[in-house]
C-alpha cells in the first residue's frame, strides 16, 4: 500500500503555490507510506541547459566544491544549488551524458535530469521529508508525490520514488509488478538499464523506451496494460505533463479532480482537502485499463 499524488496546474498565476498544495497532498496519504517519500517538481528551466538531481549520504564532504569538480571534467560552466542531501547541478545541455558519468563516478546518486524537472526523496516520513527540503516554498507547473510502504524492495532512498528513466520523465507507482524482472531483462537488451532493484523503476523504463521509440506518451501508457503484469496504478510525469493509468483490474484506489485551474490526482478523496474550489470540481474514480493524460 502507497499513496500517490499529482497536480497539473493549468495558471500561469497558481504556479508559486504547486509545492505548498502538493506537499499538503503528500502529507495527508503518510498513513499509506510512511516509509519514505518523494516528489517530482517541474519549474523554471534555464535555457540551453539540463538540471541534474543527486543525492548522498555525506553531503558535507560530497557536496564540497562538487561544482568547481565537475567543471573542470566537463570543461563548461556549472551552477550547483544545495537542498539537504540533495543538490542541483545545471550544467550544458550538450554535456549532460559527460556530466552525469562523471557524477556517478564519485558516488553520487542520479535522482533525475531535464530541463525543467527536479526530483527529492528520502527515507522517513512525508512530512520530515518535505521540511527537509523546503518543498512547499517550490513553484512550477506540475508535480507528482508518493509516499511508500515497503513491499518488495529495502527501505532506500534509491528505492523511494519517483523514479526518473530519462530526461524530465518519472514515474510514481502504487501496486507490485510481476513480471518486472523478465521486463528488465528485455529493456536490458535494448540497452536500458535501471539503477535500482525496485520494479517501479522497471515501469519506467518501460514508458521511457516506448517513448523513445516513437509512441508518445498515451500509446507508452496503453503499452503498460498489455506488457506489465501486476496491479498497479501509475502516474508518469513529463516536461509537459502527466499521464495516469490503472490495470485492468484496478484494485488500487484512485481519484481524480478537475477545476479550471487544475488537475488532481490521488489515491484517495482526503489528499484534495485544501485545494481552492475543490467543492467545485468535477470529481471521478479513473476506469480501469483506461489512459489519461493531461499536456500543455
Amino acid at each position: 500500500m502507497c499513496g500517490i499524488v499529482g497536480l497539473f496546474l493549468k495558471k500561469e498565476a497558481m504556479r508559486p503555490q504547486l509545492g505548498n498544495l502538493l506537499t499538503d497532498m503528500l502529507i495527508t496519504m503518510t498513513d499509506r507510506g510512511p516509509d519514505s517519500a518523494g516528489i517530482a517538481i517541474y519549474g523554471d528551466e534555464v535555457e540551453g541547459s539540463v538540471k541534474i538531481t543527486v543525492q548522498s549520504d555525506t553531503p558535507e564532504s560530497a557536496f564540497a566544491e562538487l561544482d568547481g569538480a565537475l567543471t573542470s571534467v566537463i570543461h563548461a560552466p556549472v551552477t550547483m544549488r544545495v537542498v539537504d542531501t540533495h543538490a542541483v547541478l545545471i550544467v550544458p545541455a550538450e554535456v549532460e551524458d559527460k556530466a552525469i558519468a562523471a557524477l556517478e563516478e564519485k558516488g553520487l546518486r542520479i535522482m533525475g535530469s531535464g530541463v525543467s524537472m527536479e526530483i527529492y526523496k528520502e527515507v522517513g516520513l512525508p512530512k520530515d521529508v518535505a521540511a527537509r527540503f523546503g518543498l512547499r516554498d517550490m513553484g512550477g507547473s506540475h508535480g507528482i508525490g508518493h509516499t511508500r510502504m515497503a513491499t518488495e524492495s529495502a527501505v532506500t532512498t534509491m528505492g523511494a520514488h519517483p523514479f526518473s528513466t530519462a530526461d524530465d520523465q518519472c514515474l510514481v507507482h502504487n501496486g507490485s509488478l510481476s513480471n518486472h524482472n523478465q521486463m528488465r531483462r528485455k529493456l536490458a537488451k535494448k540497452g536500458v538499464f535501471t539503477r535500482s532493484e525496485n520494479d517501479t523503476e522497471v515501469g519506467a523504463a518501460y514508458i521511457s523506451s516506448r517513448i523513445a521509440d516513437g509512441a508518445s506518451l498515451g500509446e507508452a501508457l496503453e503499452g503498460t496494460i498489455e506488457d506489465l503484469d501486476g496491479f498497479f496504478t501509475f502516474v508518469t510525469g513529463t516536461k509537459n505533463g502527466f499521464g495516469v493509468v490503472r490495470d485492468p483490474i484496478a484494485c488500487k484506489p484512485a481519484v481524480m479532480a478537475e477545476t479550471e485551474d487544475y488537475v488532481a490526482f490521488a489515491s484517495e478523496y482526503r489528499a484534495f482537502a485544501d485545494l481552492p474550489g475543490i467543492e467545485d470540481a468535477k470529481v471521478w474514480e479513473p476506469e480501469p485499463a483506461t489512459v489519461y493524460f493531461w499536456e500543455r
